[in-house]
């Protein structure tokens, strides 16, 4: 079988965890013998069996692949969605239900409301994403599955590593993220924070806000930018107190997984892809930007050895391609 795998942003444009999360998928595959690339906008001649795509597909993307026999796999981030209320998931699984039945199927095709009925498979990262798949956007269960990230195997390394006091954080600098309120919470605190990441763009008020935050308080915030030797980062996570993020949402962060790979301790936002996939192997605080209640849960984390507890081991990259490529098979071998 030929896998194409396509995503409609440019990496150059909006770097993160997709873009990690499709670069590793792609190279373990590779890696178990699958005949995979990713797809040439500007060439004709590809000739795939099925297209893993990763983001939200438009319908007129799968209504043309199928037209050429090509199957559509799509792994959409609904973590967004995950975090909101209970009252607000029930709004909106109302309203795209009645949309899909009432409006006309050219509104409802340009919305992609419609585009769990037309891909052949989707694949969702944990359980509470794969709920919001089937409830709002009504995947049929046949055609849904559950695929973790994976970790790279350097993470699982377990030379020790010299002590590193501080917590991590290793995320994009952006307000989601919500990386100012935490180093606000470390600094009031009096806890050593250390953020691994970048912007988006150098220019952006927030990053200048939490850059400016840093230099002004580097005893308990370090900030250096970006580590791109993953041996480095994993060096860290085995040697730091404690890996944190407290995000507004995330799908399934893989700075944390990479983190438990390193058996790191985890302080994370209590959202339901936390939960999902970390269960009781992390420590909790409340999903806010409330700087005074972070920093009461910063301190608490930090005056506990949580190195004792049971670790969480998530997945190789290996094995999720070893999960995909069944599914492949699966849907490749049904009929149309």
């Amino acid at each position: 079988m030929k896998i194409l795998l396509d995503h409609g942003n440019p990496f150059l444009l909006a770097h993160g965890g997709f873009q990690i999360q499709i670069e590793q998928t792609k190279l373990a595959l590779e890696a178990i013998g699958v005949d995979v690339d990713f797809m040439h906008w500007w060439d004709d001649s590809q000739r795939p069996d099925l297209i893993h795509f990763f983001g939200a597909c438009p319908a007129s993307y799968a209504q043309l692949a199928h037209a050429k026999g090509i199957k559509v796999i799509m792994s959409e981030l609904r973590g967004g969605t995950g975090a909101r209320s209970l009252g607000a998931l029930a709004a909106q699984r109302l309203l795209t239900c009645a949309g899909r039945r009432l409006l006309p199927r050219l509104i409802v095709g340009k919305l992609a409301w419609d585009i769990y009925q037309r891909i052949d498979a989707a694949i969702a990262l944990t359980t509470c994403e794969a709920r919001i798949m089937r409830e709002i956007s009504e995947c049929p269960p046949e055609r849904l599955h559950v695929v973790p990230n994976g970790v790279e195997d350097i993470f699982f390394d377990t030379t020790p590593a010299p002590e590193v006091k501080w917590l991590v954080c290793t995320a994009t600098v952006q307000s989601g993220k919500r990386v100012l309120e935490l180093a606000r919470a470390a600094s009031e605190a009096q806890v050593p924070l250390w953020i691994i990441g970048k912007p988006y763009a150098e220019g952006d008020a927030y990053f200048r806000a939490f850059h400016d935050f840093a230099r002004a308080h580097p005893q308990w915030v370090r900030y250096e930018g970006a580590i791109d030797d993953r041996q480095r980062l994993a060096e860290i996570y085995r040697g730091a107190r404690g890996f944190v993020l407290v995000s507004t949402w995330e799908s399934q962060s893989l700075s944390a997984l990479e983190a438990a790979a390193a058996r790191c301790p985890l302080l994370l936002a209590d959202l339901p892809w936390a939960r999902a996939t970390f269960a009781d192997r992390a420590t909790y605080c409340p999903s806010t930007s409330d700087v005074a209640i972070l920093a009461r849960h910063l301190r608490a984390f930090w005056e506990t050895d949580h190195r004792t507890s049971a670790p969480f081991v998530p997945l190789r990259w290996t094995q999720v391609a070893e999960r995909l490529r069944a599914i492949y098979a699966g849907v490749l071998a049904t009929a149309d």
